[in-house]
C-alpha cells in the first residue's frame, strides 16, 4: 500500500520519510492541503524505474523496426561482421 504523507512531514519528519523510501523501494506520496502534490523516492528506486523506462523504450523501438521490416537475420549479420573483421 502506498505511503501518503502531508507536506509538513517532508519538512518536519524528513528522516522518517527517507527511511520509508529506502525500506520499501516505493515512492512516498506527499499531499498539499489534502491533494496529491509530489512523489518522493530514493535515488536507487528512481534509477531502477528510469532504467525500466529506457528498456521498455528500446524494446518498443525494436518491435517497431521488426514491424517495418528493418531487421536482418542474425546468422547473416554475424557472417557479414566476420567477413568485415577479416579484411
Amino acid at each position: 500500500m502506498p505511503a501518503i504523507r502531508p507536506s509538513a512531514d517532508l519538512r518536519n519528519k524528513y528522516n522518517e520519510i527517507s527511511e520509508l523510501c529506502h525500506e520499501y523501494s516505493e515512492p512516498v506520496f506527499i499531499t498539499k492541503n489534502g491533494t496529491g502534490d509530489l512523489a518522493v523516492m530514493s535515488i536507487e528506486t528512481y534509477e531502477y524505474l528510469a532504467g525500466k523506462l529506457r528498456l521498455y523504450s528500446l524494446i518498443d523501438e525494436g518491435l517497431a523496426q521488426v514491424k517495418e521490416g528493418r531487421v536482418k537475420p542474425m546468422k547473416g549479420t554475424i557472417k557479414s561482421i566476420r567477413e568485415k573483421i577479416k579484411k
